[in-house]
């Protein structure tokens, strides 16, 4: 459905009677559910974010992300809320390729679409002109923050999920404000559980107490860091591997889409593997596993370590961390907001093992 029919049929939905209305979260570490949120929460979710970043009546915005997710509603409740001058356009990879010289005062993007923003000169001069820029949706690596920081405007990473109605945090990416960590909004008291997962009461946007998966480091100041997610830790003979943290480490390495994922494995439990789309990686390493070469009758789906890994990896990635299995993919599978379907990679990557091995 073209975003503009999308977009009149959430603005019937939000002025309906009804308190409530019904969003999807994004599925990328499970099924997507479908959750009833109240209006009123959404509003307040709305202040938080328009009164934190000064948005006021008559301000540019533009919606570039798609309507049935939460992100994308709250650009049009941002709006509504303070009287934004809200654009639309179909949701893509490039959403500045045919925006004018107008210069917009607030846009939401995902990391995305901000990396094929700045690889086009002028589109990436339309986003330097826009006054702030907030990126949320999935992990800003470390090369595209090293980019960002150049940015003359005002530019934040976003902290939040579905059931926040959004983000609840904001970490100040460019500037003398720049920061590693999330601050949270003054109504909102974070904490941590006993799995060391981020504990979020926020009463204006959620009626009860949440437990994230999202493993995180929380400073005196009410600051915090996420380290990764709790349902994407490989336990890998007894050792604990944040899939995150591997990911972070091979960036440098891997010039394309890629993810890290695991395979069921008799002597491991689970082995780490790396799905790739591309066989540009750096280098060469010997092997962790000989079993893990592409020998004999099997088939090249399964690629040799040693032929796709870097030599510099033997001193960035520690050895139990480095993947058993390369898998060569045309597609990582993505969710519809743009995030690693990880229970999709786990799927595919078990499929690939058993039909090879």
């Amino acid at each position: 459905m073209p975003i503009q029919e999308d977009l009149q049929a959430f603005l019937a939905e939000w002025h309906d009677p009804s308190p409530f209305l019904e969003v999807q979260t994004s599925g990328s570490t499970g099924t997507p559910k479908r959750m009833r949120v109240r209006k009123d929460r959404m509003l307040n979710s709305a202040r938080l974010t328009c009164d934190y970043l000064g948005l006021k009546k008559g301000d540019k915005a533009l919606l570039c992300m798609p309507l049935r997710y939460i992100a994308g509603k709250m650009m049009v409740v941002r709006s509504l809320y303070a009287g934004l001058d809200l654009e639309v356009c179909e949701p893509s990879g490039h959403p500045l390729a045919d925006w004018g010289d107008t210069p917009l005062r607030f846009v939401a993007m995902i990391p995305l679409q901000v990396y094929n923003t700045l690889r086009v000169p002028e589109e990436r001069k339309r986003l330097e002109q826009t006054d702030i820029l907030i990126i949320g949706g999935g992990a800003i690596d470390a090369a595209l923050e090293q980019e960002i920081r150049q940015m003359p405007n005002t530019v934040y990473s976003t902290y939040g999920m579905t059931e926040t109605l959004s983000h609840i945090a904001l970490r100040r990416l460019n500037g003398p404000e720049a920061s590693p960590y999330y601050h949270p909004f003054p109504s909102v008291t974070l904490s941590l559980s006993p799995d060391n997962t981020l504990v979020i009461d926020a009463p204006l946007v959620c009626d009860e107490r949440l437990v994230t998966n999202d493993v995180a480091r929380l400073l005196p100041d009410g600051s915090f860091a996420i380290i990764g997610r709790k349902d994407n830790i490989i336990n890998s003979g007894g050792i604990k591997i944040q899939i995150e943290e591997v990911e972070e480490r091979l960036r440098p390495y891997i010039m394309g889409d890629f993810a890290i994922t695991s395979v069921p494995d008799e002597k491991l439990g689970e082995a780490v593997t790396l799905l790739t789309e591309v066989t540009n990686v750096t280098g060469s390493l010997l092997p962790t596993q000989p079993e893990a070469c592409c020998q004999g009758n099997r088939k090249p789906a399964v690629k040799a370590i040693g032929s796709l890994l870097s030599r510099e990896l033997m001193g960035c990635l520690p050895k139990y961390q480095r993947p058993r299995f390369v898998l060569k993919v045309e597609a990582i599978p993505k969710t519809g907001s743009g995030k690693i379907d990880r229970a999709a990679c786990r799927e595919l990557a078990r499929n690939i093992i058993t039909k090879t091995l």
